[in-house]
């Protein structure tokens, strides 16, 4: 095409705001976890009405270390959905449990709820229901599941003791600033990990944290054990040892090393400060791209209802009836035109590492329909609508051309 032009996936959304953030970092003298680290921390609170929140090195890291709070270990049980990244399921295995991976519902990105019952079992402690694409998941419906095999619940520890069912410790790495039934991400499930990767609608570069709302314990103890985890077991941390006469601390465990430094921190408060109108511009791009592939024949993610409002991470395309091949032309096409696509998500019992564990794709039918004819499309804030428009007709010209030739190929 004479026109062709470069459409990036999912780059990060940076200004001279964070440019000039990190600058002042850097000159503070101040570069590793500090005060800006903790200012994030106060200002997510209060955008996701959790009772607290701990800034981390990733998300992953965030629901390990959910993970280890809960004491969750060798003997237990987490359950999680197979259509995800491995991200929500490998903490369950760093920590020594066992994953129990569950189906979609057809048809559907979430989890199959009819099902999740019949998973739970006296060995279950956490339930991990991944928000994709920035829609938050049926919480009411999933916590009723969870709540009706209570008698099943066998808490371990002083911690669990403080819930009468299977915890809900939520992968919600797309979710910041969506909320359901008017309650933000952060605030629903027992747990909620955030993630601040490159990708993600709000960036550190690297990054992640972890939200809690109220359950019955101090969270103030809970932040400081989390703090704990996060820096080798370390009683003070850097900014506490400055404090005159003030070196001496004790290692309360092996503890590992996730914390969020103050560069990445000063980065996060920057977009922080950007974010309402960062996502208002992707509600905006949605919108075009509702209207503009209405008459193609594909079922897109909906981000917007009565019940929730999305963040708006993904735009998640499927194309019902057909197949990877099919869908992998149309990427192959795209890229023709200068357009980069993804895909969300291969299920986990497609790679090796969960095929080793035991897991096969056969026993997850509705995640390989959902992953065989999905295509992700651009969805990010430096887009125009201009962007839009063309990645709409690059699509539309590719999913007339695989389907030639697939007919040709056919006759």
């Amino acid at each position: 095409m004479d026109d062709k032009r470069h459409i990036a996936f999912s780059p990060p959304d940076i200004s001279q705001a964070e440019i000039d953030a990190v600058a002042e970092a850097m000159r503070s003298g101040w570069i590793t976890t500090g005060p800006k680290t903790k200012e994030l921390e106060h200002r997510l609170a209060d955008l996701t009405k959790a009772a607290g929140v701990a800034c981390l090195s990733s998300a992953t890291a965030a629901l390990e270390c959910a993970l280890r709070a809960l004491g969750i270990g060798p003997g237990d049980e987490v359950i999680v959905p197979a259509y995800t990244y491995t991200a929500s399921c490998s903490p369950i295995c760093h920590v020594g449990a066992t994953p129990v991976l569950i189906d979609t519902a057809p048809g559907s990105f979430e989890m199959n709820y009819a099902e999740l019952g019949d998973l739970v079992t006296e060995r279950t402690r956490a339930v991990i229901p991944v928000d994709i694409a920035g829609r938050m998941c049926d919480y009411d419906r999933l916590e009723g599941v969870l709540l009706s095999k209570k008698a099943l619940w066998r808490p371990q520890n002083d911690l669990q003791r403080l819930f009468d069912r299977v915890v809900i410790v939520a992968d919600g790495a797309h979710s910041l600033g969506a909320d359901y039934h008017g309650r933000p991400s952060g605030s629903v499930a027992d747990f909620t990990a955030f993630s601040f990767h490159a990708v993600k609608n709000l960036t550190t570069a690297e990054g992640g944290a972890l939200a809690w709302r109220n359950g019955g314990f101090d969270n103030e103890e809970f932040y400081r054990g989390i703090m704990l985890q996060s820096l080798h077991g370390q009683t003070k941390d850097a900014l506490a040892k400055t404090q005159a006469s003030s070196w001496e601390y004790d290692i309360a465990f092996p503890g590992w090393k996730c914390n969020m430094t103050d560069i990445q921190a000063a980065i996060g408060l920057a977009q922080l400060d950007r974010y309402p109108n960062l996502l208002a511009r992707r509600r905006e791009i949605i919108a075009r791209y509702e209207a503009g592939l209405a008459d193609a024949d594909v079922t897109l993610v909906k981000h917007f209802g009565d019940w929730a409002n999305s963040s708006g991470h993904l735009m998640l395309v499927r194309m019902p009836g057909k197949d990877e091949a099919f869908r992998n032309r149309v990427i192959e096409l795209m890229a023709e035109d200068g357009v980069a696509t993804n895909v969300h998500y291969k299920p986990l019992p497609m790679f090796t590492a969960y095929r080793n564990l035991g897991f096969d794709i056969a026993d997850y039918p509705n995640a390989y329909n959902q992953y065989r004819c999905e295509i992700t499309l651009p969805l990010h804030t430096l887009l125009s609508d201009d962007d839009v428009d063309y990645t709409i007709g690059s699509f539309k010209r590719a999913f007339a051309r695989a389907s030639d030739q697939t007919k040709r190929e056919s006759d």
